[in-house]
């Protein structure tokens, strides 16, 4: 029986580890469920979704240079059907103007404002916090030097 990437099969664990599952094909191969690939949830222990001798059902998703067969269990049965959605509200609408971020100071929202307008005014307070932080920074270096 020849394999092929996306093959579904039915196959026995022969052999578990802590990093996934040996599982023993048709036509005597054998290839490794990755603990990855056991289940759609997180699994920290192998053991406790498969044991030996068990039969499942495992999809071979690929080949690697030296011959090994990469499987997957999660990929081989219908995964979970997602939770549904919640409906998601509009935010609420504020009554005050847009406030800057850093200074809580109010925005020009006269009319419509152009991109240039908005972005003027925003290096504006933007230079203005900057040199504050600036004087700020030399008296303080000022004040260290005369120790």
């Amino acid at each position: 029986m020849q394999l092929e990437v996306g093959t579904v099969l039915e196959g026995r664990v022969t052999g578990i580890t802590k990093f996934g599952a040996f599982v023993s094909l048709p036509g005597g191969k054998s290839g490794l469920v990755h603990i990855s690939e056991v289940a759609n949830s997180y699994v920290s222990d192998v053991h406790e979704y498969l044991s030996e001798g068990q039969n499942v059902k495992v999809k071979v998703i690929a080949f690697t240079p030296e011959g090994k067969i990469n499987l997957s269990i999660k990929k081989a049965v219908e995964p979970p059907p997602a939770p549904p959605r919640r409906e998601s509200r509009p935010a609420p609408r504020r009554d005050s103007a847009p406030r800057s971020p850093l200074s809580g100071e109010v925005y020009e929202t006269t009319g419509n404002v152009s991109f240039e307008n908005k972005l003027k005014q925003f290096m504006q307070e933007s230079d203005s916090k900057m040199s504050g932080s600036r004087m700020y920074d030399q008296q303080r270096r000022g004040t260290r030097r005369r120790k």
